[in-house]
């Protein structure tokens, strides 16, 4: 059950994520880009 509640917590971070259109559809062509981005749209998540 602890674990359960842990997965919840992790997929609902990359449902929020996926809300960002360069993310969910793998805009960026380098990894790095890709990378960045993602920590900005989690940093954005973690200010709201």
């Amino acid at each position: 059950e602890h674990l359960y509640k842990e997965r919840h917590l992790i997929e609902r971070i990359f449902l929020y994520l996926k809300n960002f259109r360069r993310v969910a559809t793998r805009y960026d062509k380098l990894a790095s880009s890709f990378l960045s981005f993602v920590l900005i749209a989690a940093s954005m998540l973690w200010l709201k």
